[in-house]
């Protein structure tokens, strides 16, 4: 009687862990937030534009981090639909600074709550998709980047996944909370002369000497985190690799 009792038991957990395995089988990574179910996590999801040529990366000037540089691309913003969804996980959206950062997928959740949001995530409904994000933070980036002729260029490309990158959970530096940030590397598809013009502009513009804005980086220096006077952002990384070297910069206040 005690050993059907035990081996049912027993089969019970090994049901309960399958199907959770099962359900969680494209974010096996994040099942380590269950060691620490109560705890904080900030989560945010962008996508990253590669446009290179071999191993020279186009980097862009960040507007939040002076002297540093990383890849054109941001975070995703949800839709109006998403809002029950995103209430009903608990998530607390990050506190704004700018009107352009409204609906940024970029908050706090309880521990227990982030292999839904992964899950919701995953189904790339209620939310922008990568190339509109894509086209709405290069237009954007250009611009701050002092190349607004090439606005119109950016405005017809679409782009090619290259890779999906789940980075954490990782603690954070002076603070009681994880990260754990989701990340969709993109290339340009170079199938049309718009698209092959901007591919083109971008690396001329990074292998200028005396252009101060855009720069071109290679993997030494990505790993560095230095390209000679110049900061490389640690995500900068994730174009060549699954694979961060270091923490992130504080973006200034």
């Amino acid at each position: 009687m005690v050993e059907k009792i035990v081996v049912g038991i027993v089969v019970a957990l090994l049901s309960g862990v399958g199907r959770l395995l099962w359900a969680n089988r494209k974010h096996l990574s994040l099942l380590k937030v269950l060691l620490t179910p109560f705890a904080r996590t900030r989560v945010s999801v962008a996508v990253l534009l590669r446009v290179h040529d071999e191993d020279h990366y186009v980097l862009f000037a960040s507007g939040n981090r002076p002297g540093a540089f990383g890849p054109p691309g941001g975070v995703v913003k949800y839709q109006e639909g998403a809002r029950r969804t995103l209430e009903r996980l608990g998530f607390e959206p990050e506190s704004r600074n700018r009107e352009v950062m409204r609906h940024d997928l970029r908050g706090f959740l309880g521990a227990l709550r982030v292999l839904g949001f992964a899950r919701w995530l995953s189904k790339e409904v209620d939310r922008e998709t990568a190339t509109d994000c894509l086209r709405r933070e290069l237009v954007e980036e250009l611009g701050e980047v002092g190349h607004e002729e090439l606005v119109p260029l950016a405005r017809e490309v679409v782009f090619r996944s290259a890779r999906r990158v789940i980075d954490g959970p990782l603690k954070v530096p002076g603070e009681t909370y994880k990260q754990i940030r989701f990340f969709d590397v993109y290339d340009l598809v170079t199938d049309t002369p718009e698209a092959s013009r901007l591919r083109d502009a971008l690396l001329e513009l990074a292998g200028d000497a005396g252009e101060d804005r855009v720069i071109g980086v290679n993997r030494v220096e990505i790993a560095r985190g230095r390209a000679q006077s110049h900061v490389v952002l640690p995500q900068s990384a994730f174009l060549a690799g699954d694979k961060r070297y270091r923490e992130d910069l504080t973006p200034a206040s």
